[in-house]
Order: C-alpha cells, then sequence, then structure tokens
C-alpha cells in the first residue's frame, strides 16, 4: 500500500474515532441531565406547594393572634369589672353593717316603747282591770277634777298613738331598708358569679385558641423542614447537573487537545510526504470535518430532545379552592341583620342595649339576639333566660334556620345564639364579637346542651 495511501486510512481512523468519543458519551450526558432536570422540576413543583401551605398558615398565625388579643382584652375588662363588682359588694357589705346598727337601736327604740306600753296596760290592769277611759271621766266628783281627767286621759291616748305610730313607721323604714340592701346585695353577688362564669369560658376559649395556634406553628415548622429539605435535594441536583457539564467540558477540552496533537502529527507527516500525499491528506481531513460536522448534528438534536421530554415532563400544577359560605337564604332577616357586624364588633358585658352599643358593634350574646329580631319586627328581651322561653321548644334534629340555640357555658343556658344551618350559628361570642360558630366541632360542640327554642 502507497504511503498516500495510509495515511488516508490513518487519518479517516483517527477522525472516526474522536467523531464517537465526543458523540457517545456527550449523548448520554445529555440524557443524564434531562432526567436530572425532570427530578428538578418535580421538586420545584413541591416547593412552590409548600411555600404556599406556609403562607397560608402564616395568615392563619396572623388570625389567631388577632384572636387571642382580642380575648386577653375581654378578659382584661371583665377583671375590671370582677373588681368593680367585687368591691360594689364590700361597700354594701358595709351598708350592712351599718344598717344592722341601725336595726339594733331601732329594735331597742321598740323595745322601750313596749315597755311603756306594757307599764300602761299593768297599770290599768291594776287601778280596775277592766275600767274604760270613759268610766275615769265619769266617775269625777267635781268638774276640776272632770277636766283633769278628760286632759289625762287625751295625754294617754295620744301617747299611746303617738308611739304607735312611731313604732309602725320605724318597722315600715326598717324593712324598707332590709329589703333594698339585700337586693343590692343579692344582685351584686349574682353578677359576680356570670362574670367568674364568663372569665372561665373566656380563659377556656383562649386556651383553645391558644392550642389551635401551637398546632398551626407546628405545622408551619414541619412544612418549613419539608421545604428546606426539598431545596437541598433541589440544590443537589442542580450540583450533579454543573459536574456534568464540567465533566463534559473537560472531555471535550481533552479530545480536542488529542485532536490538535494528531493534526499537528499529520500535518508533519505531510510535509515529509510527496504532493499527491498531502492531497490525500485534504481529502481525510475533508471527511473528518464531515464526520464531525455529523456528530454535532447529533449532540444538537441530542439536546433539542431533551429539552422537549424535559418541558413535557413538567407537571401542570393546577389547585382547586373551595369556600364554604353558609348560604343566607331561608335563614330570615334576624341572621343577614347580623351579618354587617362579623368582623366588626366586641363583645361587651351588658352591652347592646343603648344607641351608642349597637352603632358601635358592643353586644353580648342575648342583647345581640334580640337585636337581630328587632330587625326583623319581632320584639324578644335580651337575657338568656327570658330567651328560652320567648317561643315553642323543638327537638335538636328539628332545629331550623332561625330557631334560638342555647350552650351551658359558665352556667346551664349561659349562652345563646340564632342557628344559620350547616351546623353553624350566629352569635356574639366573648372571644370575637359577632361571629358564625361550629356547633358541632371544638369549643361550642362541648358546651352545646340540646335546647332549639322556635321565635315564630
Amino acid at each position: 500500500m502507497s504511503l498516500k495511501k495510509k495515511l488516508i486510512v490513518l487519518n479517516t481512523t483517527i477522525m472516526l474515532g474522536l467523531g464517537s468519543a465526543f458523540a457517545i458519551p456527550s449523548v448520554k450526558a445529555e440524557e443524564n441531565i434531562s432526567d436530572i432536570q425532570s427530578q428538578r422540576t418535580g421538586i420545584q413543583a413541591d416547593i412552590s406547594e409548600a411555600a404556599q401551605v406556609i403562607q397560608e398558615l402564616k395568615k392563619e398565625q396572623s388570625k389567631m393572634n388577632s384572636q387571642i388579643a382580642q380575648i386577653e382584652t375581654a378578659m382584661k375588662e371583665n377583671d375590671e369589672k370582677i373588681k368593680d363588682t367585687k368591691q360594689e359588694i364590700k361597700d354594701t357589705e358595709e351598708d350592712i353593717v351599718s344598717l344592722k346598727k341601725e336595726i339594733k337601736a331601732l329594735e331597742e327604740r321598740i323595745a322601750k316603747r313596749e315597755e311603756v306600753l306594757k307599764e300602761r296596760a299593768l297599770s290599768f290592769q291594776e287601778s280596775g282591770g277592766d275600767v274604760e277611759y270613759l268610766e275615769v271621766v265619769l266617775g269625777s266628783k267635781s268638774f276640776g277634777e272632770f277636766v283633769n281627767r278628760v286632759g289625762a286621759v287625751a295625754t294617754i291616748v295620744e301617747a299611746d298613738q303617738q308611739i304607735l305610730s312611731e313604732q309602725e313607721a320605724d318597722k315600715a323604714d326598717l324593712e324598707k331598708k332590709q329589703a333594698t340592701v339585700e337586693k343590692k346585695l343579692q344582685r351584686l353577688k349574682d353578677m359576680e358569679v356570670e362574670l367568674k362564669g364568663m372569665q372561665s369560658q373566656i380563659e377556656d376559649q383562649k386556651a383553645e385558641t391558644v392550642n389551635m395556634k401551637a398546632k398551626i406553628e407546628k405545622k408551619e415548622s414541619e412544612t418549613e423542614a419539608l421545604k428546606q429539605s426539598l431545596e437541598n435535594k433541589d440544590a443537589g441536583l442542580e450540583a450533579q447537573i454543573a459536574s456534568i457539564r464540567e465533566s463534559i467540558k473537560k472531555e471535550e477540552e481533552r479530545k480536542a487537545s488529542e485532536k490538535a496533537d494528531l493534526d499537528r502529527a499529520a500535518e508533519e507527516v505531510n510535509s515529509s510526504s510527496e504532493g499527491s500525499t498531502s492531497s490525500s491528506s485534504e481529502e481525510s481531513s475533508s471527511s473528518s470535518k464531515g464526520e464531525a460536522s455529523a456528530s454535532g448534528s447529533s449532540k444538537v438534536e441530542s439536546s433539542s430532545n431533551s429539552s422537549k421530554n424535559s418541558s413535557a415532563a413538567k407537571p401542570a400544577a393546577s389547585k382547586t379552592e373551595t369556600s364554604s359560605k353558609p348560604s343566607s337564604a331561608n335563614t330570615g332577616s334576624a341572621i343577614t341583620a347580623g351579618y354587617k357586624y362579623i368582623g366588626n364588633s366586641s363583645y361587651k358585658f351588658g352591652g347592646g342595649r343603648t344607641a351608642s352599643d349597637i352603632a358601635n358593634g358592643l353586644f353580648d350574646c342575648s342583647a345581640f339576639v334580640a337585636w337581630a329580631y328587632k330587625q326583623a319586627g319581632v320584639n324578644l328581651p335580651p337575657s338568656t333566660d327570658a330567651l328560652k322561653n320567648a317561643g315553642r321548644q323543638v327537638s335538636d334534629s328539628q332545629k331550623q334556620p332561625g330557631d334560638l340555640v342555647f350552650f351551658n357555658t359558665y352556667k346551664t343556658d349561659g349562652h345563646v345564639g340564632i342557628y344559620v344551618g350547616g351546623g353553624k350559628f350566629i352569635g356574639s361570642q366573648s372571644s370575637t364579637g359577632v361571629a358564625i360558630a361550629n356547633m358541632e366541632s371544638g369549643y361550642w360542640a362541648g358546651v352545646y346542651n340540646g335546647r332549639v327554642v322556635r321565635v315564630n
């Protein structure tokens, strides 16, 4: 074989070898990158979803913090009310002590008067027992004695009448004072019991809210940890891709260096050969370039397919959002009247009974129910005890929107609201003000007593 043919064969073999060396590893590497990128796409979708969950949990946390602040405000106001009530009880008990002293003095005066009357009766008996005043007067021996006796009798009668009149007045005054003070004291003691019960209820609701907040914080922490883990995994995959690409680059540089060395060797051989050999070398070089071009086309096509596969592998993000809002249909105008105060009111013990309180959305539970029904043209009493008898009682299974529902909070039937359907009721809650609450789970499910009153 001539030197020319040998050089052609040598160059062709080298170029074919280099083409395969470049094409095969590059294609496999790009396939690996495509697979890793598909994994990253899925992980990034999970990271995005975790971020949305964290955002929702932060909103819930903010809401819980607001509720806790409202509860603490209610507890503070209730504490002040309890403190004031205790002071009133103390003042009233001091009034009772003073009254007891007055009563003792009054009883002593009454006792003295009774002694006087007793002595009169005894003296009367000693002077004849059943002798009447008329007999005393008619028994006079002279006109002067008659006048004296008439004067004496009149004085005795007047004194007796005065004593009896004072006696009756003192007794009436005593009874009035006793009744007033005892009524006030009983009212204050009842209020203290009610306030303490309300405080206990508020504390329970705070504990429940704090517990819910702790659960949300735990879930947020777990989601943050999951998100961090996913981000770490994604960073690891990204590093793998960078490493593969770096390896491809180094391999390409190494192959290019080998090719340059072979090219230089070929040129040295060509320079020492005949002119015809140089022509053969050019043909071989042209063949090599064609192979390299084919290899480059293969790599571009592989990269394009990889990009398409990566795009196809990316899952479409979808999230179905549902919201439940109690329908106002068939719940009555009493319910719809209260909607304007949701999120725009505060609980106030004894509130909702003045125009100022109503304008500012300050209600207690029974006053809110009475106000709401008044907007529907129905007059109801603003107290839970009276509302129990404001209509006819029906069974829990028969309750309908608009019915009154009762709860055993600090006392039996201590809280009342208006049923709106779907296991929920609207009322003025101590922790939230006017709000729609679930009576089939959580705190309210535990205190619902099954009493249902239908107003009309």
